[in-house]
């Protein structure tokens, strides 16, 4: 059976803790999830809660940022909505690895890099009434590697 929680949440950066909360919740019932697993969900989560936050912040909408989180039988899967203007994430730049000095010039944008770094699966859809962040974090007991 699968469970589904789903949250709307005031597009404002303080609601980004509940939306961490939610899926830590829904975490701690997939047994199979390490500590390391469900806290890098946590962080990628908070990612693009924020990045959803600032595309409403550019259009001034009321609208809220759509959480929905649940499991199935390779993990735990997330996706945020949001109804921004949209972009094209394959132009997003290539950014130097980490320990690369020209890194540090790069103060804004690591946050899609970050989730892809974190996170077993990602995807992005975006369009001019919204982008959507699938995420997925899969079990490591059932062979599937973890990040």
């Amino acid at each position: 059976m699968t469970k589904t929680v789903e949250l709307e949440i005031p597009a404002r950066p303080e609601f980004v803790a509940l939306a961490r909360l939610v899926v830590s919740a829904m975490a701690s019932t997939d047994a199979t999830l390490t500590d390391d697993q469900v806290d890098d969900l946590k962080i990628a989560v908070s990612e693009a809660c924020t990045n959803a936050i600032e595309a409403h912040d550019a259009i001034a909408t009321d609208e809220r940022v759509l959480l929905k989180c649940w499991s199935d039988d390779r993990g735990l899967r997330v996706t945020i909505e949001d109804r921004g203007p949209g972009f094209d994430p394959s132009t997003l730049p290539d950014h130097p690895p980490p320990t690369d000095p020209d890194r540090l010039k790069f103060e804004r944008g690591l946050g899609i890099p970050l989730i892809r770094a974190l996170v077993d699966e990602v995807e992005i859809s975006s369009s001019t009434s919204g982008t959507e962040v699938r995420m997925a974090m899969y079990h490591t007991a059932d062979g599937f590697s973890a990040s």
